[in-house]
């Protein structure tokens, strides 16, 4: 379900069939993750867009419309993303369902994905390697927990994708259909999605160093602080200067446990940030960047000076 995630590897069949048998996901997650998709496609055709998915699906070789819906979905407000680190988002949501949906089957399967765009035509779209748990609240609700899986090294993300994104959530009921039998009828699999279910931010991790000069430093001279502001480049699985951004130099006095903000700088074409400041008392000093929609905010530790 990663547009750009590489699940070719899986042909149809043999995602399907990982997917419909929950001990194999576990092994497979690009099984799992073209499982989907091919679920994904058949529902709503060959066309990357997802409206609505006609309730004739019989009729036209598609899986039927699953009564289910899903609410309260919770999710992280950002989530950083490095360049080589697997991260793991947490997603909890509550699964209702009509009384003939059996979600304690083997082969009923849900999941929580993200996507970046409009839920019609996602530019991208994420999702776990596993499919979610759920407890069974009453005959008709269920409280799940699944998780997003992001692999940054993999060229899931491009920096463009940095900022806004939505969550939704699926579910699929095999109704005991076996995928790699020849007998196998899509008609009497039971799928559905939902976006616009809660909104997050995939943010393109930032680091921030400062180096405090002279050291130690007389009362009243000059004190020099140095540093760098960069964040990942998705694709180039490196971290690149950061240009143009205010970064606050901020003090904290020895003994106390409060930093204040000196001055505003920005860093150059490099992401290099330098700000001068008149030595008084001993401390640590640090260069602080507040973020922005598409890359966090961070604090480079403080350096100690003495002053004498």
């Amino acid at each position: 379900m990663n547009i750009r995630a590489t699940v070719a590897a899986a042909s149809g069949a043999l995602a399907l069939a990982s997917f419909a048998v929950p001990s194999a996901q576990a092994d497979d997650a690009a099984s799992y993750r073209a499982g989907v998709a091919e679920i994904r496609e058949a529902a709503h055709g060959a066309s990357s867009h997802r409206t609505a998915f006609s309730a004739s699906a019989a009729a036209e070789d598609m899986p039927y419309v699953l009564n289910a819906t899903f609410s309260n979905v919770k999710v992280g407000a950002a989530i950083k993303v490095g360049t080589a680190k697997h991260v793991v988002v947490p997603v909890s949501y509550t699964l209702t369902h009509g009384a003939e949906v059996d979600i304690t089957a083997a082969d009923f399967l849900t999941g929580p994905y993200i996507y970046k765009g409009s839920y019609d035509a996602p530019v991208n779209e994420l999702l776990g390697d596993d499919p979610a748990t759920c407890t069974v609240k009453s005959s008709t609700t269920a409280t799940c927990k699944g998780s997003i899986d992001i692999y940054p090294a993999d060229g899931e993300l491009l920096n463009s994708d940095a900022g806004a994104w939505k969550a939704g959530a699926l579910a699929i009921a095999f109704n005991g259909q076996d995928p790699l039998s020849p007998d196998f009828d899509i008609t009497q699999v039971g799928y559905v999605d939902q976006g616009g279910l809660a909104s997050t931010r995939v943010q393109r991790n930032s680091r921030l160093t400062v180096n405090a000069t002279p050291e130690p430093v007389r009362k009243g001279k000059t004190l020099t602080a140095t540093g760098k502001l960069t964040r990942a480049n998705w694709e180039t699985n490196t971290y690149k200067g950061y240009t143009k951004q205010a970064v606050k130099l901020q003090f904290r006095k020895a003994g106390t446990s409060t930093y204040t903000t000196v001055k505003t700088v920005y860093s150059d074409s490099s992401g290099n940030v330098k700000a001068t400041t008149t030595a008084k008392y001993d401390g640590y000093w640090r260069l602080r960047f507040e973020g922005t929609s598409t890359t966090p905010a961070i604090s480079a530790t403080g350096d100690y000076v003495d002053v004498r």
